[in-house]
């Protein structure tokens, strides 16, 4: 299978070993994104507005790797503070709303910089094989 990596151009990719997305086959992985530009932390002290420059910055990433924000099946958000889950909700909702990947929230001790809040990875998949979808499957708000 051919393998694509995205790079934000960062100089800790090279330095920690990462890129900012990897595509293989259908499937693409965006690793976990923060509110930087460069070398500065955009949205100190607003979470909401960090999980939006975030969640814009893992769109970029998968317009690269030729996907989009409806082919999202997976987000995991780390924040430092729980209490700010509401904000960070808010902002998710706003772009994945009607799509609704499954997600997971959980606080962490910390991010690489201390105005660092939110961190978010995703997982989208391009293109799906629909003869695996089971007929017979009982939806999920049935169960």
């Amino acid at each position: 299978m051919t393998r694509q990596n995205i790079s934000s151009g960062a100089v800790w990719e090279d330095t920690i070993g990462y890129s900012r997305a990897v595509r293989v086959g259908s499937v693409v992985e965006v690793a976990g994104t923060t509110a930087m530009e460069g070398d500065q932390v955009l949205g100190i002290g607003d979470a909401y507005e960090q999980t939006r420059f975030i969640l814009q910055k893992i769109e970029k990433a998968l317009q690269e790797a030729g996907a989009t924000m409806q082919q999202v099946v997976r987000t995991r958000i780390y924040v430092t503070d729980i209490s700010q889950w509401e904000a960070v909700g808010r902002a998710h909702g706003e772009f994945f709303g009607d799509i609704k990947p499954a997600s997971t929230m959980v606080q962490v001790s910390a991010l690489i910089k201390p105005e660092q809040l939110v961190e978010i990875e995703a997982t989208a998949i391009i293109e799906a094989d629909e003869n695996l979808i089971n007929p017979n499957a009982i939806p999920y708000d049935e169960v």
